[in-house]
């Protein structure tokens, strides 16, 4: 069903990789994101927990280098470990805190001097416009739903993204401890469709901001669009939600492979989150973004 619209979202939706290192770990941590342009002009949308992470990268590797400068003065102190300690809650820093974070974007405009990033206040979307570039590498743009009202229960739309990591064009620079990317291996991560059905409207402040659907959306899908078997884009995939159901087993004994064992289960629903195209809409008229839209839902 969604084999042509897929084609056509196709040629405007792209992957963004990361790459990232947290604080006392020496692995490197390849993840992905989605984007899809709205225009011939360089505007792209995804969302804000993605464009966060390019937005602030510098900060953080700064805020990390601070960090190291401070506590290279301690290093023959004998409270060595006290400081450390001092500085971890100085500089907001601890094991599950990236210290460096490299973003790297997959075909989609050559050579650009600068990007705008826009944030959106409340919702999780962004803006980003490509700034003075040589050749743009996608084709077409994104057409967005005229009448929302056709955003229904029970209507079929698909997704796509780019949930799985599969590039490996990156390593650790031995010599100066940083990580970085490199001209060898894979470069490209396959694009990943899911389909499903709307189950709910997601409101906000007496207001529809988000579109439920009934299956999740995988990781590094967010910031891909939501659309029909036309190509219409109905809303941006942003995160997934994890509806306990309730159905619970505690210690209950069951038979597998011929032995009795005793298991437990917490069984969750988990369903897509979708920011509504009304609120993408609203923003790029709020930024004066050309964007465009069709109403031939069928």
């Amino acid at each position: 069903m969604f084999v042509e619209a897929i084609e056509r979202v196709d040629q405007f939706t792209r992957p963004i990789h990361f790459i990232a290192r947290y604080y006392g770990g020496s692995d490197i941590i390849p993840g992905t994101g989605t984007l899809f342009f709205i225009n011939e002009d360089g505007f792209a949308i995804t969302c804000r927990h993605i464009a966060r992470q390019i937005l602030y990268a510098n900060q953080i590797y700064e805020n990390y280098l601070k960090f190291k400068g401070e506590l290279r003065r301690f290093e023959r102190d004998p409270g060595y470990d006290t400081q450390k300690q001092f500085l971890e809650g100085k500089y907001k820093i601890n094991s599950e805190t990236p210290i460096r974070i490299l973003s790297n974007f997959i075909n989609c405009v050559n050579a650009y001097k600068s990007l705008t990033i826009n944030l959106h206040p409340t919702q999780d979307l962004a803006v980003i416009q490509f700034r003075d570039y040589e050749t743009k590498f996608y084709q077409g743009h994104a057409t967005f739903l005229k009448d929302t009202r056709e955003v229904k229960q029970g209507r079929y739309l698909c997704r796509l993204g780019y949930p799985f990591p599969e590039f490996t064009n990156y390593q650790l620079n031995k010599t100066t401890n940083d990580i970085e990317w490199i001209k060898e291996g894979r470069v490209n991560t396959p694009s990943f469709p899911i389909d499903g059905i709307i189950t709910r409207h997601i409101g906000e402040s007496n207001a529809i901001v988000g579109i439920e659907m009934s299956t999740p959306g995988l990781r590094g899908q967010s910031g891909g669009p939501l659309f029909d078997r036309n190509g219409v884009i109905y809303g941006m995939q942003s995160a997934t939600r994890h509806l306990h159901l309730g159905f619970d087993q505690v210690n209950r004994e069951v038979i597998t492979d011929g032995h009795r064992k005793r298991v437990s289960n917490f069984p969750f629903l988990n369903v897509g989150q979708c920011v509504h195209v009304d609120v993408i809409k609203s923003y790029l008229r709020e930024l004066k973004i050309n964007f465009f839209e069709a109403d031939d839902v069928k």
